[in-house]
């Protein structure tokens, strides 16, 4: 079956900006206008840089302006240009409203908007934003999300249940509300490794590749917009899994190769547009084959 050509259009990216790094939007821009995708940038927050390097200030934007600036992107002249939206790391409660809100507008003049969410609320160690933003994201964005990408903890959280295999995330997928769901940090099937789980009406995937320890910040903003943008050009599920999850592996790996202490986007596009690296593919047990009919 032949791939389908990219269809012109925009994305809108609604998170983080750091002034050094590649996390947040600064990941997710520069990995969608590699692969060939207008963005429209919209940020969250502005830090010089991620947290996990230290103290430093954290600017996040008024909730008025936020929700003016919003305004303004519904009534554009130019929506007609966006195809989809990517939500990230959110600065505050009302940001998560204002991002529904802007989804649920653009949805009325185009109902094939696509709209992925990357709830970015904590990791192993716990929260890592407020209770509300959390509880935001969950009862505003999913609802409205095709396409959820969570961690596990995150998807545990946002569950309420504790996912120690790769039924338990397939279960909790299921249930969360988007039609399709990619998690990562799921429970690896072969030594030493890691994997992204993927489950839609149809599929129940796993891509795993080597665990690499240490790796630098921004591997989730990473994969959630390759696979958004190989998604966007019409690449099926498995493909755009696979690729997805070749690209980030193989920045993780020439990263920390490079002894870097963040993803060293600008020196690896050629592993956005053609990854070389291996990922091992396989077909899951479907939840709803596990249930009764």
């Amino acid at each position: 079956m032949s791939e389908m050509p990219t269809v012109p259009g925009a994305v809108i990216v609604i998170s983080s900006h750091v002034v050094r790094g590649t996390v947040g939007n600064r990941a997710a821009v520069f990995a969608l206008e590699t692969l060939g995708h207008r963005v429209w940038a919209l940020p969250t927050v502005i830090l010089p840089w991620h947290p996990g390097h230290g103290r430093s200030t954290r600017v996040v934007m008024p909730d008025a302006d936020f929700q003016s600036v919003i305004n303004d992107l519904a009534s554009a002249p130019w929506t007609g240009e966006v195809r989809a939206v990517l939500s990230g790391y959110l600065g505050s409660a009302a940001q998560a409203e204002g991002v529904g809100r802007l989804v649920t507008m653009l949805r009325n003049r185009n109902p094939d908007l696509f709209y992925a969410c990357d709830p970015v609320i904590g990791d192993a160690s716990g929260l890592y934003v407020p209770v509300e933003v959390a509880a935001a994201i969950r009862d505003r964005l999913l609802p409205l999300a095709t396409l959820a990408t969570p961690n596990r903890f995150e998807l545990a959280w946002l569950a309420g249940a504790t996912l120690e295999t790769n039924a338990a995330i397939l279960d909790a997928a299921l249930g969360l509300g988007p039609s399709r769901v990619l998690v990562t940090s799921a429970i690896p099937m072969m030594s030493g490794g890691t994997g992204n789980l993927y489950l839609s009406g149809r599929h129940a995937l796993l891509a795993e590749h080597r665990l690499i320890d240490n790796p630098p910040n921004g591997t989730g903003d990473l994969l959630s917009a390759v696979f958004l943008a190989r998604l966007l050009q019409g690449l099926s599920d498995e493909r755009a899994l696979q690729m997805a999850t070749a690209s980030v592996f193989e920045i993780i790996a020439r990263s920390r190769k490079r002894g870097a202490d963040e993803l060293t986007l600008e020196q690896d596009a050629s592993s956005l547009a053609t990854p070389m690296a291996m990922v091992q593919m396989r077909r899951l047990m479907h939840p709803s084959q596990l249930r009764p009919k």
